[in-house]
């Protein structure tokens, strides 16, 4: 099955929102918007009316009152008796002696200048003279040279006024409205636009240790731009694990593969086990873990197992057990989940276990296979005899072992779970893998952490648990599927933990009240008003007995993004061309330009591996229309690599692919110069996924989109 969208076809058309939980997915997560935005904006005449009944021989009227539309609508009548049915139907135009139509881009962005179109249509005589006026409601968007304008006509027809704005230095949804009057008549258009931020978030951690009694007072300046910008103070009693950072950066990934689909919810089913949460954060939670799991739904393959991309038509081994692990500990604490989406993936993991054979499959190796058997075994539907089998395998790695081991506590057999990882270390050599198990050594960790907790070793779970969240709060870079297992293995660990003490701190933000606080769970989070502090400071005090770790976390979005050029284990060109293939300087385009941009991406050879999961970020300016060429299946460029998946929305194009040592691969993006202004180009990004030693990017700009001299 094949879908397209015709925005690029349609004159002045409004993506919709993205009615979106968590800031994950691909273009499959394009949702119309709650007005169901149809060309121009307007909202779609859609009314249903009945049943009636009406007698032999009669008529009857009804009036219908029209939203606020420009074009026909079609009325169909269907009418049915004792089984016998007829239908009738007519297309009518709508108007009126007066209307209005503005259009807009898609998005705006913060500081962008741009001209905003108005035409009026005069359809009677007696409109002579036409006063326009807009007026942007939010105050996001300031209206440059006055608000208003006066249109005359000789006769009926229609004409065209400019308004400039200038968007404010904030982000949030800007809301116009246009109104014309003239001669007695009016119309009015309401449009509403998002105003995003198109950089990534930066976020800041300070860090204090305070012994008991010690006070500890601070200054912090706001991370981004009004609007975007956060602040968090976390308290623990356990060494520091940046819980409100790492969750932040799960929810906050653009890329939506399996993987990162299940990371951004997991960790989330174990936050109350770490820390005290109020109502309206356990709804938030809620509300993401229920998203997480509607979502799975569409990367689900016709055996049962999940596809790595929604659509793909073959399973991802990893990814199946990952996602299915995700849905048995949900349903343990009390999500519902859609049944057929459980029963079809127990199907295709039984079938997979009893099938597998050892071998060198990198997709499906004994750790898998072991992780697999973990699952059936959490979902009441062990395979002992592919266990055993596993377990007599001289071949089988320490990390399948300990893996294999949380199975077999889990089915009620600690013993045969102990003889399995008596001689085992838990310290893992550090790796990276940059697909098939997207694993590391940390993650692999806290595999082995999980596995203590299950096996309720709870002494030598302890100093993992340690280690693991040294390494979170190190700072240290760390993929998603490590950041997530770590968190939940932590979340777990706390969790059959016995309640300790309560521990006690005060703690003044700016010039309010100071407040006295505490908890009996390991960590404790409050919120920090960044925009509300006006002199930007916190003081805390240490009023318990032991010490207490405290991080005060800052983010935002800056208003321009990273301004360097880098190119560490891969080398990426970026180039902007016209319909022939020749070079052209986007700095300033006239509008209606038909141009690509073109990114050349290439492995050097300098680790020597295939570089696979590469995503290629692309973010355009406001004013550039995107044509998604998905609609007829041309490419303008016969040379350009087709991706592995590809994400397209309003405002930007995420590129999925794989490229082997040496290889060079091109991707382009047609594009249209469609709305007139001054807008920011964003920085173009290409990083492997599982790896940020492998990055390359190029630094935005600000360009101009310029009256043509044929408009």
């Amino acid at each position: 099955m094949k879908t397209w969208d015709v925005y690029d076809h349609v004159l002045g058309a409004y993506g919709g929102e993205l009615e979106r939980v968590l800031a994950i997915g691909g273009d499959a997560e394009l949702r119309k918007s709650k007005d169901n935005q149809q060309a121009n904006r307007f909202k779609p005449v859609v009314k249903h009316l009945g049943p009636f009944f009406l007698e032999k021989g009669s008529t009857a009227k009804h009036q219908i009152t029209v939203p606020n539309y420009v074009g026909s609508v079609r009325t169909m009548v269907v009418a049915s008796n004792n089984g016998a049915y007829g239908s009738s139907e007519k297309t009518t135009a709508v108007r009126k002696p007066l209307m209005v139509l503005a259009t807009l881009p898609r998005v705006l962005g913060p500081t962008e200048e741009l001209t905003l179109p108005v035409t009026v249509f005069a359809m009677e005589k007696k409109i002579k003279n036409v006063k326009i006026t807009i007026e942007e409601i939010s105050g996001l968007v300031n209206v440059i040279g006055g608000n208003s304008q006066n249109l005359t006509f000789a006769k009926p027809g229609e004409a065209l006024v400019n308004f400039n704005i200038k968007v404010d230095d904030r982000v949030g949804v800007a809301r116009f409205k246009i109104t014309a009057t003239g001669a007695g008549e009016s119309a009015s258009q309401d449009i509403e636009i998002q105003v995003r931020n198109p950089n990534p978030f930066v976020t800041n951690v300070d860090e204090k240790v305070l012994q008991p009694g010690e006070n500890w007072s601070t200054t912090f300046e706001a991370v981004g731009i009004t609007g975007t910008n956060e602040g968090m103070l976390e308290v623990s009693n356990i060494p520091p694990i940046d819980l409100g950072k790492r969750l932040n950066y799960l929810i906050r990934y653009p890329h939506g593969c399996i993987e990162q689909t299940t990371s951004s919810g997991f960790p989330q089913l174990f936050v109350s086990k770490l820390m005290e949460v109020d109502d309206a954060k356990k709804n938030q939670i809620a509300r993401n873990i229920t998203a997480t799991i509607d979502r799975l739904k569409r990367f689900q393959t016709s055996n049962g197992g999940f596809g790595y991309w929604p659509g793909d038509n073959y399973a991802s081994t990893w990814g199946t057990n990952y996602a299915g692990h995700f849905m048995l500990e949900a349903q343990k604490v009390g999500y519902s989940l859609p049944s057929n989406l459980l029963s079809q993936w127990k199907r295709y993991q039984k079938k997979q276990a009893q099938n597998w054979n050892y071998g060198d499959n990198r997709y499906d190796n004994e750790l898998t296979q072991a992780y697999r058997l973990y699952t059936l075994a959490l979902a009441g539907a062990p395979e002992i005899g592919a266990m055993n089998r596993l377990r007599e395998n001289s071949k089988v790695s320490d990390q399948a072992k300990w893996r294999l081991a949380a199975a077999y506590a889990e089915i009620g057999k600690p013993e045969v779970a102990a003889a399995l990882v008596k001689s085992l270390s838990t310290t893992v050599k550090d790796y990276r893998e940059l697909s098939y198990t997207y694993g590391s050594g940390l993650r692999d960790e806290a595999m082995i952490l999980e596995t203590l907790v299950g096996m309720k070793n709870m002494d030598k779970a302890g100093s993992i648990a340690k280690k693991i969240s040294k390494q979170l709060s190190s700072g240290s870079w760390h993929g998603t599927q490590t950041v997530a297992y770590s968190l939940l293995a932590i979340g777990k660990f706390v969790g059959n933990t016995a309640v300790g003490d309560q521990f006690k701190f005060a703690y003044q933000l700016g010039n309010q009240p100071s407040v006295n606080a505490g908890s009996t769970t390991p960590i404790m989070s409050i919120d920090v008003p960044v925009d509300r502090n006006p002199n930007k400071s916190v003081n805390l005090t240490n009023n318990s007995n032991g010490v207490l770790y405290v991080n005060l976390i800052t983010t935002g979005q800056p208003l321009i993004g990273d301004q360097t050029v880098k190119a560490e284990n891969l080398t990426m060109k970026v180039k902007y061309l016209d319909n022939e293939g020749n070079t052209i300087d986007v700095n300033r385009l006239a509008q209606g330009t038909d141009f690509v941009a073109q990114v050349s991406i290439t492995n050097p050879g300098t680790k020597g591996i295939r570089y696979e999961e590469m995503a290629l970020t692309q973010i355009f300016p406001s004013g550039w229309e995107i044509l998604n060429t998905r609609m007829t299946n041309v490419e303008r460029f016969a040379d350009s690599n087709k991706p592995e998946y590809q994400d397209i929305r309003d405002d930007r194009v995420y590129s999925y692919f794989d490229i082997n040592r040496k290889a060079k691969h091109t991707y382009t993006i047609q594009l249209n110069a469609a709305y007139e202004g001054r807008y920011y180009l964003p920085t173009v990004s290409c990083v492997a996924m599982y790896d940020n030693t492998i990055q390359a990017r190029q630094p935005g700009e600000w360009v101009e989109v310029v009256k043509s001299n044929n408009l």
